[in-house]
């Protein structure tokens, strides 16, 4: 049954649209998980928060005059640890998650690549890591084509090299 319009009797086709857009975007949507699920999602997050704190430490974090390559991993890595506790604390009153589903997974995988970049990078350097970081993310995570994979995970991880190793002096550990 349509909408009407009470002044005129016509079909209001702006309510319709509205209405149906709505169903559209309820359709899409993954079920709704509840309060449990930000709880998990909080202690993931306050998980790897902890655990990248622990490997940026082990880079060495320098001084504020002399940073080294772990301060600020550190202290995003702080950063997010302090909002998976925030999470923590507000989220069994929430009750807007969703459910784990197979894009879950996809989140889980970034993570994954995040850790490996950082189990990597001391023992072969910065530059093959980030590309592969980058290659991983575009290309699987994503489904960009191979060109703009490649283009832009060598573009990306040059410019990291230069920002860091050479405009802000933090000696990462790199091959070249």
């Amino acid at each position: 049954m349509s909408e009407r319009d009470t002044r005129t009797g016509e079909p209001d086709i702006l309510a319709e649209l509205q209405a149906e857009v709505a169903q559209d975007l309820a359709d899409e949507r993954p079920p709704v998980g509840g309060p449990a699920y930000q709880v998990v999602a909080a202690l993931v997050v306050l998980a790897f928060g902890v655990g990248a704190a622990v490997l940026a430490h082990g880079y060495g974090l320098g001084s504020l005059r002399r940073p080294g390559p772990g301060l600020w991993p550190f202290v995003v890595s702080i950063l997010v640890a302090v909002l998976g506790v925030v999470l923590l604390v507000i989220g069994r009153r929430l009750d807007d998650a969703e459910k784990f589903t197979r894009a879950s997974f996809l989140v889980l995988a970034g993570g994954a690549t995040f850790v490996g970049l950082g189990i990597l990078m001391p023992t072969i350097g910065f530059e093959i890591p980030a590309v592969l970081l980058g290659i991983v993310w575009l290309r699987f995570l994503g489904g960009e084509t191979w060109r703009s994979t490649i283009v832009v995970s060598i573009a990306t991880t040059a410019a990291f090299y230069l920002l860091f190793l050479y405009a802000l002096k933090i000696p990462l550990p790199h091959l070249f």
